[in-house]
């Protein structure tokens, strides 16, 4: 399959451009846009915000203004550039209803640096996202899987749209959580996606080990862990490594804290030593782009317990495919599932994993 035949890259697109380009959002997603923009030669014409963030101020050098002092000023013949993140309904409302008012798309930029997912990336990468998708275990994947390298090369909003599928779905068809798993979860966060699989066993569990490396994030699941669990919990403030070590990491407090080059010196686990040959059943990776270490480090765990398998597959711009790989060299008995859950842009796309 030639993946580049699907769209046209919206990069490609916007160089070619002739009418105005604005940018909606500010922030991390906006500067990326905005530096590729610089080193591609598109040109941004303004940014705006919804109405309740304009309060006068600038962003790179632009006012940031209304949608509506934006028409006034260029008419509604412009590109609009999405340029945040948000799973939100009502923003993913506003977003739905700007892309059926106006030209908009939504530019792909990985979460973690690292390259986008353009044409030289495409064709880098043909031969492994073949494997990949030959390696998918039901249709819905492999949709999800055509629809995510659409949706990368062509920032269109309608192929989120037509693949994405509420998370009640993947648990019920193939996760199945039961009352004697044994749950490890890597990147706990605050304790939401502990809190999303005991929605699913009635509260029951056998065991619990989190890892969470941010200091404020631990604290609150922490905090929530003493109010609401009882049983065999392990909470440890650290990241998932492929070795335990220490490294730097740039404490964010939200979900974006990751290994960076400067930050906080932060203790890494791997999942093999944490657990030290106890048993997982259940095991979920979101760890801001580390995933491949945090296999890694997990490899004696998933070859020992084939646990069942939720694994964020968006931080970086081969995860959707490359991750389907390494799970299937390390254990070929996984069947492997690609499902992506409401968000612009393609976050909150992920690698589930069963065996028969």
């Amino acid at each position: 399959m030639d993946f580049l035949t699907l769209e046209q890259p919206v990069w490609t697109r916007l160089q070619a451009e002739t009418r105005p380009v604005v940018l909606y959002g500010m922030g991390d997603g906006a500067d990326k846009i905005l530096d590729r923009f610089a080193q591609l030669g598109i040109a941004a014409a303004g940014v705006f915000a919804s109405d309740e963030f304009v309060r006068g101020h600038s962003f790179r050098g632009f006012r940031v203004q209304k949608l509506s002092e934006v028409v006034e000023q260029f008419g509604e013949d412009i590109v609009i550039v999405i340029a945040f993140a948000s799973q939100r309904p009502e923003v993913l409302d506003k977003m739905y209803a700007l892309d059926a008012r106006f030209d908009v798309v939504a530019p792909d930029v990985p979460v973690v640096p690292g390259p986008v997912f353009d044409e030289a990336f495409v064709r880098a990468h043909q031969g492994q996202m073949e494997q990949a998708y030959a390696l998918l275990a039901d249709e819905q994947s492999r949709r999800v899987f055509l629809d995510t390298v659409r949706f990368k090369l062509s920032g269109k909003l309608s192929y989120l749209r037509a693949s994405e599928t509420d998370k009640d779905e993947i648990f019920r068809t193939v996760l199945k959580p039961g009352a004697e798993e044994h749950f490890a979860d890597l990147g706990a966060y605050n304790g939401d996606t502990i809190r999303e699989l005991l929605s699913h066993t009635g509260g029951a569990f056998a065991s619990i080990t989190a890892l969470e490396p941010d200091r404020r994030n631990f604290r609150k699941l922490t905090a929530w862990a003493e109010q609401n669990l009882s049983g065999p919990v392990t909470l440890e403030q650290a990241g998932a490594w492929q070795e335990d070590t220490v490294l730097r990491f740039a404490d964010k407090a939200g979900r974006q804290s990751r290994v960076a080059a400067e930050g906080r010196e932060t203790r890494m686990r791997a999942l093999d030593s944490v657990l030290d040959g106890r048993p997982c059943t259940y095991l979920k990776m979101d760890v801001e782009g580390a995933e491949r270490e945090a296999i890694r480090g997990a490899a004696q765990t998933i070859r020992q317990y084939r646990p069942k398998l939720n694994i964020a597959a968006y931080h970086r711009s081969a995860d959707f495919f490359e991750l389907p790989l390494i799970l299937h060299a390390l254990c070929p008995d996984y069947r492997l599932y690609l499902r992506h859950h409401p968000y612009v842009p393609a976050w909150d796309t992920n690698l589930y994993a069963a065996c028969p």
